[in-house]
């Protein structure tokens, strides 16, 4: 109940948003005439498309969204049709096509209901329209519950939900057209203007469509936006998941904010996360947290045939979540590796449960090679519809889960670190399992490259996304242009983890694509490695780079993927260790420049 409260009162601090501005005309239009027969079936048709078209692009993703576009342009198409009647009614009386003769019918019925007492699908029609067009105005309540739909599958309570935020949108809309309505009729009564006004209320809807066509209201009033509603809606989003007072309190969502490396946890989708703090048990008192949940669901296997929950009675196991481009997963794996062979004679089975982030980590083969390049040797479940997430409830990358023999879930452990104490508790699950000899002491572990430990006592740059669904702290002058190519600059200084593009790019929703080379990233940061996700492009071609560190090649400071002259290349879909500082850690501008096309990025970590 709680979170449908939320979703409500996150719908109702939309009228807030500059980014409702350029809908603003289409309600005030009405402002004039009944509430109940003209207002109201047009918030009612807004409210119905919104929740309508988020609920398509939470179950069918991309091809809902060139649906809604497509939609959109249908709706921009009317609207406009509908100013242009309002700004010259005497036109529409002489346009005698059958599109614009529909269209002049629409709005004169629209303008007569009140007086008629005719029907209330015309007003219904438009709310419809000016709802597809609604559609940006996303904080990061309703960032929310799509991730969460996405992430736990369609459902009657993900309709109810995208139905509540709609409703608060309505409802803060519908105050606002009601009393707008009361000027409105002041106005035509004092001056006797009608006529005037009712022109005027055309310029504005058609100003308000050429915003939208031109992705201003995406662009600039969303950006604006983003210090008003956002932190409104942040706040509604963490008092429904309180935090421990250890708990860090930054996280991202769909329209900003940051997961600072550590330990990530998903917020209801695989797009959302935010740091975490381990939850902590001791070793000598273990309680029963429930049943082992089911292994069902995986697309594959590798490394093992599929295990079963039935199959695995009489073992100890630990189900680690993982995903092969996270910095934090990565950092782990050496600990889990070492568990499994140090244990496995005493009946330990270790499963890895690969949960993707990014839609590359859904391919088998990338995942298949990135095993193999970091060794694992023990079962990895591929999790790609999130089955196995759902069933363990699970919310975190890292995420270590520890059955007993019984098949009792006894522990959990979530993030980096502590790890000492999870091999306590696999020792004493073993131990209590009958096993004999079970080694004692800790695993001693030397890892290199980018899954060496972090050094978190200097991190303070947040993971970064490249694409703008999750992006933050963009510099480049004139912000991001969204699913297009564009020529971009870098600005003339970068603040304290401000990043920016230059060369022409196409920012996408969780990447950014190199169009032409040359091409280059830039980075102010401070943390003793810098990490970045990159792919090549469709043809899979190498795409050589070139990294440096304030303007200089990186000597002695390089990371794993780089030479000492900041050259490497971009072979696969992975994470790239691009920096490792030698020295004191300081503040640095991180800069990588692509000598060829094609190359995707998609975010940055640090460590």
């Amino acid at each position: 109940m709680i979170l449908f409260i939320i979703s409500y009162f996150g719908g109702v601090l939309t009228i807030l948003s500059p980014c409702i501005l350029p809908v603003l005309p289409f309600i005030f239009a009405r402002a004039d005439q009944p509430f109940v027969k003209n207002g109201l079936p047009l918030l009612i048709g807004m409210a119905v498309i919104f929740a309508g078209v988020a609920t398509l692009a939470a179950i069918g993703g991309g091809w809902a969204v060139q649906a809604n576009q497509y939609g959109r342009f249908a709706a921009l198409a009317l609207l406009a049709l509908f100013g242009v009647t309002l700004l010259f009614p005497e036109l529409a009386d002489r346009l005698t096509r059958p599109l614009v003769a529909a269209g002049a019918r629409l709005s004169q019925s629209a303008d007569d209901q009140a007086r008629t007492g005719s029907s209330i699908g015309p007003s219904f029609l438009l709310g419809i329209a000016t709802g597809l067009l609604w559609a940006p105005c996303a904080g990061p309540i309703l960032g929310l519950i799509l991730t969460g739909a996405a992430l736990q599958g369609a459902s009657v309570e993900t309709s109810l939900l995208l139905l509540a935020y709609a409703a608060g949108a309505a409802t803060s809309l519908a105050l606002a057209l009601l009393i707008g309505g009361r000027v409105f009729a002041a106005m035509k009564g004092s001056l006797g203007a009608g006529e005037w006004i009712r022109r005027g209320l055309g310029a504005a809807v058609l100003i308000g469509v050429a915003a939208i066509a031109l992705g201003l209201d995406t662009r600039l009033l969303t950006r604006i936006s983003q210090t008003q509603t956002a932190s409104l809606e942040q706040a509604l989003v963490d008092r429904a998941q309180p935090k421990t007072s250890d708990e860090p309190s930054s996280s991202v969502v769909m329209n900003g904010g940051n997961a600072m490396s550590g330990s990530n946890v998903m917020t209801g989708g695989p797009g959302m996360m935010m740091a975490a703090k381990p939850e902590m048990t001791a070793a000598s008192s273990l309680p029963v947290e429930g049943p082992f949940p089911s292994l069902a669901g995986a697309v594959s296997w590798l490394n093992s045939p599929p295990l079963t929950v039935e199959g695995l009675r009489g073992k100890v196991v630990l189900i680690d979540f993982w995903t092969y481009s996270c910095i934090n997963c990565l950092r782990a794996i050496p600990y889990v590796e070492a568990w499994a062979e140090k244990y496995k004679d005493q009946g330990l089975v270790v499963i890895g449960v690969h949960a993707p982030e990014f839609a590359f980590e859904k391919n088998i083969d990338n995942v298949r090679h990135a095993v193999r390049d970091l060794k694992i040797t023990y079962p990895v479940a591929i999790d790609n519809d999130y089955a196995i997430w759902r069933a363990f409830h699970n919310q975190y990358w890292p995420a270590h889960y520890f059955i007993d023999a019984q098949g009792r879930l006894r522990h959990h452990h979530f993030g980096e670190g502590d790890y000492d104490e999870s091999e306590k508790i696999i020792q004493q699950l073993l131990t209590e399992a009958g096993s004999a000899a079970v080694p004692g002491g800790v695993v001693a572990v030397h890892a290199s490259g980018a899954e060496a430990a972090a050094d978190m006592a200097d991190v303070k740059s947040p993971e970064t996304y490249v694409g703008y669904e999750r992006a933050e702290n963009f510099a480049s002058p004139g912000g991001d242009v969204q699913d297009s190519s564009h020529i971009y600059v870098l600005p003339e200084k970068l603040a304290s983890n401000q990043w920016g593009l230059a060369g022409d790019w196409t920012i996408e929703g969780e990447r950014a694509v190199l169009n032409a080379a040359p091409g280059s990233i830039a980075y102010d940061f401070h943390a003793r490695d810098l990490h970045l996700v990159l792919g090549p492009g469709a043809d899979g071609k190498p795409i050589r780079f070139r990294v440096s560190i304030d303007g200089h090649t990186p000597g002695g400071s390089q990371g794993v993927d780089v030479d000492a002259e900041g050259n490497g290349a971009v072979t696969g879909q992975r994470l790239y260790q691009l920096v490792r500082q030698s020295g004191a850690i300081i503040d640095h501008v991180f800069k990588i420049e692509f000598l060829d096309p094609g190359v995707q990025a998609f975010a940055f970590t640090f460590g």
